[in-house]
């Protein structure tokens, strides 16, 4: 029988939860392409970086700072993205958060892939933000480091 599955609690647990999730998507055959072709992504390298944005949304620690919206907008201007691309992705993070952990933490994990990914895909048609759905998301440090 296979061991009850834990909640996100650590930030080995995000750089799990993200590596997990990238190799997966970067072989998929729907949307490899944009991380492999397009955008050329070096997962050692953007590891720490998307581990540190979930870190800090998912446990609260003040680990990433910055816009996660342009590079979006960058990679959309090389190869547009649509709204199957968004979904995709969307359904690979589910799956992947599913697979690997459960509690409120992945609960989180999920749905705040799913305000980020139809805020994005909005903005990136040019539409206006949903209420309830993240304005531009720059994640900002306070007080003493």
């Amino acid at each position: 029988m296979a061991e009850p599955l834990t909640d996100i609690e650590t930030r080995a647990d995000v750089e799990r939860l993200v590596r997990a999730f990238y190799e997966r998507a970067m072989s998929d055959t729907m949307i490899g392409y944009l991380f492999t072709d397009v955008a050329k992504l070096d997962l050692d390298e953007h590891l720490p970086v998307i581990a540190s944005f979930w870190e800090t949304i998912l446990l609260g620690v003040p680990a990433y700072s910055g816009g996660a919206f342009a590079p979006h907008a960058s990679l959309n201007r090389l190869s547009p993205l649509r709204g199957g691309h968004f979904e995709r992705w969307l359904a690979l993070w589910t799956q992947t958060v599913d697979e690997l952990f459960a509690g409120p933490k992945a609960q989180l994990a999920k749905a705040h892939a799913t305000r980020v990914a139809r805020a994005f895909h909005r903005r990136i048609q040019g539409l206006p933000v949903e209420p309830g759905e993240p304005q531009p998301l720059t994640i900002t440090l306070h007080g003493e480091r």
